[in-house]
């Protein structure tokens, strides 16, 4: 076991080659994913504009759902690689049962939400300004979406437990093939569960809430026999590694700031949802189309993330800095790219990319400006990202919470509400440059505070 993990590619393959090895699966798989989210709404469009503004109203909860598993996923990715970089194969082992754990109480606990908590969540949103008839029908939407998502979730913790498995053992493309695969039926079936096609039942909002879980259940199960037979350097065994409290307080230290600093995004949606219905149920029916469009711009990064963390950790536990160093740095050159792809892309075709939405002539005079000016933002986003995924990395998620609630709920929140009370939509949106620029700062001061803390010298 020890010369298999001493021969790991993270410590040997030059860093370049490797960082796109790691990551270009996961950036694939990432863009997939936000090809099936994008998907769901494309075909619930079909239905009517509520049920669009339904799935906005249900996104800040299915965000937190996610925060969990993924935040989870980061500390276990994180630990799991430094162990193996420190030849310790046995952690590594216990680190993965307990990981399994605890995204396994993470699924409790919004089994219990999604039975007892969805409609008081989706009044909670709506604006009192808001026609009675209009209000009951997107509540209606949001309950029948949103219960389906949360109470079969235990198939999203489970898939991306397993392929933070495989993940941090350098198997990202086996990782992406189980996302891909989960992700192309949740494709397929969006339009058949929705609306009734080759003799299945018309479900309407409830279809695509029912292909989604579908999908992660059976990616799911694709990731657990990959890892049972193809990942040898990690053995998910709750007999012979049992799941223990230091582990779990390990975990949660890196996993715990990933955890709330989406969950904070989920809080910034849930007030945006707030202040934009106090104008129209179109804005917000727009901003949950531009949460679902901007996905196609940062999951890419997120997957080059996910390939640039467990690069850092292994390196991190084998002290050789000077790698670190030219993954941080390339990292940030190819997130960069990425955001002002993303820029001209919003820039040049906002009509475009709204058109896939079935977009209103209302939707389309607040979305064509919308999309502009928040994709300012995205000029500066890419290297934030970065700093912030690389404090985790080194085990100071803290950090990268300041910056996420400094950016999200202490900026950009206030500073909507501010813009809101012109009564111009369109001052609204400035707030994402606004709060963006802060955030760039803010995440490398905190990132070369870490590369000192850790004794690694300051990149060059």
């Amino acid at each position: 076991m020890d010369s298999t993990v001493h021969e790991n590619k993270m410590g040997t393959m030059p860093v370049n080659r490797l960082l796109i090895s790691m990551a270009v699966p996961m950036m694939i798989s990432m863009l997939v994913q936000a090809l099936y989210n994008v998907v769901d709404s494309i075909f619930v469009s079909r239905i009517d504009e509520f049920a669009l503004t339904a799935v906005g109203l249900a996104f800040p909860m299915q965000n937190m759902l996610i925060a969990f598993a993924v935040g989870f996923g980061v500390g276990i990715n994180a630990l799991i690689s430094r162990a193996l970089g420190e030849k310790k194969p046995d952690v590594a082992n216990r680190i993965a049962s307990t990981g399994f754990l605890l995204e396994g109480l993470s699924y409790l606990i919004f089994l219990i939400i999604g039975l007892f908590f969805a409609e008081p969540f989706a009044r909670a949103q709506i604006d009192a300004a808001t026609p009675a008839e209009d209000a009951e029908i997107i509540v209606r939407y949001t309950v029948d979406y949103l219960q389906i998502v949360l109470v079969c979730s235990f198939g999203v913790f489970c898939e991306i437990t397993f392929e933070r498995l495989l993940q941090s053992t350098g198997k990202t493309a086996w990782s992406m093939v189980t996302q891909m695969i989960g992700a192309v039926f949740n494709i397929i079936f969006d339009p058949i569960l929705i609306f009734g096609l080759l003799g299945f039942p018309r479900m309407g909002i409830a279809g695509a809430a029912a292909a989604t879980v579908a999908g992660q259940i059976l990616a799911a199960g694709c990731a657990f026999f990959i890892n049972k037979h193809k990942n040898h350097e990690i053995q998910l065994s709750f007999t012979r590694y049992k799941p223990s409290l230091r582990a779990a307080k390990e975990i949660s230290r890196i996993s715990i700031p990933s955890i709330v600093m989406s969950s904070v995004s989920s809080a910034m949606t849930f007030f945006m949802n707030r202040i934009l219905m106090g104008f129209t149920s179109t804005a917000a029916a727009f901003f949950g189309v531009y949460i679902k469009l901007q996905s196609f711009v940062f999951m890419p990064v997120f997957g080059l993330n996910n390939g640039m963390v467990p690069i850092i950790g292994y390196n991190y536990g084998a002290r050789q800095p000077e790698r670190i160093h030219k993954t941080i740095r390339l990292a940030m050159l190819y997130a960069t790219a990425i955001m002002l792809i993303g820029f001209a892309v919003f820039q040049l075709l906002p009509d475009f990319l709204l058109g896939f939405f079935d977009a209103s002539e209302d939707m389309l005079r607040i979305g064509e400006p919308g999309l502009r000016i928040i994709s300012v933002s995205f000029l500066l986003a890419g290297v934030s990202v970065i700093c912030s995924s690389a404090c985790q990395a080194f085990g100071f998620g803290m950090y990268s919470l300041y910056i996420s609630v400094a950016r999200q709920l202490v900026v950009l929140v206030p500073v909507a509400w501010l813009m809101s009370m012109t009564g111009v939509l369109d001052n609204i949106w400035w707030s994402w440059p606004i709060a963006e620029l802060i955030s760039l700062g803010g995440g490398l001061l905190m990132l070369r505070h870490v590369l000192r803390k850790t004794g690694m010298r300051k990149l060059a």
